[in-house]
């Protein structure tokens, strides 16, 4: 399809009517870049010239037929549906001529020159010239007679010199000689378009890349009946689109038709059809934009797409091996094909289209040539390793050195794939055993980030490595991580067992941080780092750790085992702070983010952990991702957002198969076992509990996550004994580790409700009472649901503030199945109170909490008909009296909610008037509808109604 060349069409119509009009020829040269349509231009104009009465006879060079002597004019000629006899003394006339010159004269850079003088010393020329000639005038007579011919840089010679001796005679001819070239290296037939520039009837016609808006439209032609012009969106759409496609293609035609096709067949799926893949479309294209240049411009193409980077035309040339400056006007003809920007190819699919185009060996030649010059450059390792890993080339004593900086540099940037690939690499090349081993360690670190499964092999292979080699004390600590996540707690206090260090430094602190890391993973082990808190409490608060790391797994330390002096909630958001934005930074941030969850601050770990899941460079540590997902999970359900809790856990699971998450398998499986529990799935629980543990786990506080979540479904399915064993061994763990905070497991409220199910009242309250005690790590929910059920153990009256108090605390989370509890409860306390329309207040919000949360809330049949007044039925949906056409938030204005809440806190009318900038009587007015909404006698009523309402009290 022809776009954007109106324009040039217009000049070619003018110039034919021209000719037509006063017997006067034409010649017109259209010029362009390889692939901008030059071809759909001769093509167009033919066909509009053939309909208007002319004639045209076409013809195109060939790079391979450039030596074929009278090649082209023979093709014009054929087309010309000569006469047998007239086309026969023309061929004849062509061999006889051709016959006298050698082949190898017409590829020379002087042919056309040479032949001339050759030709003419013989007297060969004049003959075949003016039968020609005469042949062109003699269909001129019937119309005005176009000689296109195609390609002009890639024709013969000889061909060259008759069209030369054609033009000079179309002064009193309808003869119009329209041509075409394509953009070269250099100036092709330079002796020929001097004597075509000093025509007087010579045109030059360029052909420019193409515009937004003409992509525009030739989107909007593609889309055929979709009306895009008269819809604004759908304009909006077409520039975006429009635009996007300019960036890939710089405005080459026959690039941007290949990108627009291969859309159109993605979204019919009509490429499948023809055997072929949509995205071939667009690669075949750029490689035959590619071939139809000269081999000089493929090669610098060729270098270009191997180094990946914008290019001097120094570095060019030493990559190439030639002059720097012969590789200029390559790089000129790429710019003017839209196919090179600011120094480099335009986009990744152009470049790797002419990378998969390459010879394997040939690429792999360039990628060690382009290592070496940008070595002796002094190119930064990593843009110098990228080129080693490609070329597998090590033959040279610097290449180690630059791959481990390299390595070093893509751990610290968040790109751990990378840097396995230059450790693999550099291993190999290494041959000092303790660099060799060093080596190693970073690539477990990388690879582990990728893929914990990949990692097993290797790590054993270093701790082997440090039992042999005693001095190798970092080998040893580098390995610590990997076996305690595969659950080998001995093997790694084995390994650090000969580690000894001064009291300062950085071997000192990847010591402190070693066996910190040890005892908290593996509580059984803490003992060895409570022995002298002061070693590692001072990391947590210190403003400027010359140890990250250690400060991190430090704040974690404190609020697992709190000390005093350390606030671990500013400690970790501090952490937080000054590192998210790091590249590489997630493993360090997921101690800090588990700090601030067993703090209680499941709020803060959500917004973190979104923050860091949004970041760009999480894609390439799926391992750090899921962890962090797995703990984000874990914060939202405990703000009672089952849905988001459990669509978090399985993508950490997705992130990570459950084989490769080792010892710590157990955080996202406990969080998916609850949510599917809490959500009624008991089945669909039952699966997740089947996936096999390892036994390990258990030593672990993942663990006791685990054991909790099990619990937990036990209870959900009558299972009261099993429930009770797991919660019982649950609160054993943590309390033999000396770990028993509130944020960490509930474990006695949990417990509490097993026993209240079987009918036991003394026991769970106690339970309550002391979970509720354990104030350090008690977020919301948690209290919420301890004060709940607590409140199921006590007397009438004390039942009612218990349950005000936990409807307080659950507003302040999302769980509104929990909220929807304990409303329900309140609810059946008030009949006792003789209220049977707060009741009815109560019970209705319950139940459209319940019902918006997704999971409805199954009220006791006693509570429904307690809340029907005397001879009618009840439903658990239905609102009570005066409230049916009433929404729940606009029951109360915001000004009358205020006051409203004022007045339930035990505020005077005058001070109400006071904090909120209003009159008295203001006040007296805004109380008076109050009163009438929710069906009072005096503000004494209020707290209750507005419990029962979900007015914020707080």
């Amino acid at each position: 399809m022809l776009v954007h060349r109106d324009e040039q069409l217009a000049h070619l119509h003018w110039a034919f009517h021209a000719c037509e009009k006063h017997g006067h020829g034409q010649v017109v040269l259209v010029t362009g870049a390889v692939g901008s349509g030059k071809t759909q231009v001769l093509e167009t104009f033919g066909e509009w010239a053939a309909t208007a009465g002319g004639q045209v006879l076409s013809a195109a060079g060939s790079r391979a037929e450039q030596g074929l002597h009278f090649g082209v004019l023979g093709q014009l000629l054929h087309s010309a549906r000569l006469k047998p006899e007239g086309l026969r003394q023309v061929e004849e006339l062509i061999r006889e001529v051709a016959l006298s010159v050698p082949t190898a004269e017409a590829r020379s850079d002087a042919a056309a020159e040479v032949l001339t003088e050759a030709l003419t010393a013989d007297g060969l020329w004049a003959p075949l010239l003016r039968t020609a000639f005469d042949t062109f005038l003699t269909l001129a007579n019937r119309g005005p007679l176009v000689l296109a011919v195609d390609d002009l840089q890639h024709t013969d010679a000889a061909s060259l010199h008759c069209l030369l001796y054609v033009t000079r005679r179309l002064r009193n001819a309808r003869i119009m000689v329209l041509l075409s070239e394509a953009t070269t290296l250099r100036p092709a037939h330079p002796l020929f378009h001097a004597e075509l520039r000093s025509l007087p009837r010579f045109t030059r016609v360029t052909l420019p890349l193409l515009t937004a808006d003409s992509v525009s439209r030739l989107i909007g032609d593609e889309a055929g009946a979709r009306d895009v012009g008269g819809n604004a969106a759908g304009a909006q759409d077409v520039r975006e689109e429009a635009r996007r496609i300019l960036r890939v293609t710089g405005g080459n035609p026959l690039l941007t038709q290949a990108l627009v096709d291969e859309q159109a067949n993605r979204e019919t799926d009509s490429a499948p059809a023809t055997g072929a893949r949509a995205d071939d479309t667009f690669d075949r294209a750029v490689r035959d934009c590619f071939y139809r240049h000269e081999p000089g411009v493929r090669r610098v193409a060729q270098a270009l797409a191997v180094l990946n980077r914008p290019a001097s035309q120094e570095l060019l040339g030493q990559l190439l091996d030639v002059l720097p400056d012969s590789t200029a006007p390559a790089v000129r003809v790429l710019q003017s094909a839209g196919l090179v920007h600011a120094g480099q190819l335009r986009h990744p699919r152009i470049l790797h289209a002419v990378r998969c185009d390459m010879p394997a060996e040939e690429r792999r030649r360039l990628h060690q040539r382009a290592a070496e010059v940008l070595h002796d450059n002094g190119a930064e390792a990593s843009v110098v390793a990228e080129h080693l890993v490609a070329s597998a080339w090590t033959d040279s004593a610097w290449v180690v050195p630059v791959l481990r900086d390299a390595a070093a540099h893509a751990l610290s940037s968040g790109r751990p794939d990378h840097a396995a690939a230059c450790l693999h690499l550099g291993g190999r090349a290494e041959t000092d055993k303790d660099r060799r081993n060093s080596l190693m360690a970073m690539l477990i670190t990388a690879r582990w980030q990728v893929n914990p499964l990949a990692v097993t092999g290797q790590v054993s292979q270093l701790v082997e490595a440090a039992r042999t080699d005693e001095s190798s004390h970092s080998t040893a600590l580098s390995a610590v991580p990997y076996l305690l996540w595969q659950g080998q707690a001995e093997e790694a206090a084995e390994a650090i067992s000969g580690c000894g260090a001064d009291d300062h430094g950085p071997a000192s602190n990847e010591l402190r941080l070693t066996r910190l890391l040890i005892a908290l993973s593996h509580p059984d082990y803490l003992d060895t780092v409570r022995e002298d808190p002061s070693s590692w409490t001072r990391a947590a608060t210190a403003p400027h750790s010359a140890s990250p790391q250690l400060q991190a797994v430090s704040i974690l330390g404190n609020a697992l085992m709190p000390t005093g002096g350390v606030d671990t909630v500013a400690a970790a958001e501090q952490l937080l702070e000054r590192h998210h934005l790091d590249n590489g930074s997630l493993g360090l941030l997921t101690a800090p983010l588990l700090a601030l969850l067993c703090a209680g601050r499941s709020d803060r770990v959500a917004e973190w952990g979104e923050r860091l899941l949004a970041r760009p460079g999480v894609q390439h540590t799926p391992a750090w991702r899921g962890v962090v997902r797995a703990i984000h999970a874990e914060a939202t359900l405990r703000l009672g957002d089952l849905d988001a809790a459990e669509r978090g856990a399985r993508l950490a699971l997705e992130d990570l198969p459950a084989p490769a998450w080792g010892v710590a398998v157990g955080g996202p499986l406990g969080t998916l076992i609850t949510c599917t529990t809490e959500s009624g799935r008991l089945f669909e629980a039952e699966r997740w509990l089947s996936q096999p543990v390892p036994a390990g786990v258990f030593r672990t506080p993942v663990g006791a996550h685990y054991l909790i979540a099990r619990g937990r479904h036990h209870l959900a399915m009558g299972q009261h004994q099993a429930a009770s064993a797991d919660l019982h061994r649950c609160g054993e763990l943590v309390r033999s580790w000396g770990i028993d905070v509130a944020g960490l497991v509930p474990w006695r409220l949990e417990l509490a409700r097993v026993q209240l199910s079987l009918g036991n009242r003394t026991h769970p309250a106690l339970l309550l009472q002391e979970q509720l005690q354990v104030s350090r790590g008690l977020d919301d929910r948690t209290r919420g649901r301890a004060l709940r059920l607590l409140a199921s153990t006590a007397a009438p009256d004390h039942r009612r503030k218990l349950l005000s108090k936990a409807v307080s605390v659950l507003q302040s989370c999302s769980d509104q199945q929990e909220l929807a509890r304990a409303l329900s409860d309140t609810g059946q306390a008030l009949p006792q109170a003789g209220d049977p329309t707060q009741t009815r207040l109560f019970v209705h919000r319950a139940n459209r909490l319940a019902q918006r949360s997704g999971r409805a809330s199954a009220l006791p049949q006693r509570m429904e008909r307690r809340a029907a007044p005397s001879g009618t039925t009840a439903t658990a949906s239905s609102p009570p009296d005066g409230f049916e056409a009433r929404d729940q938030d606009s029951l109360l204005s915001e000004a009358e909610r205020r006051v409203a809440v004022l007045a339930a806190r035990g505020r005077t009318n005058r001070q109400i008037s006071n904090e909120l900038y209003i009159t008295v009587s203001t006040v007296e007015q805004h109380l008076t509808r109050v009163y009438r909404k929710l069906d009072v006698k005096s503000r004494t009523d209020l707290p209750n109604r507005l419990m029962a309402l979900a007015e914020p009290m707080a």
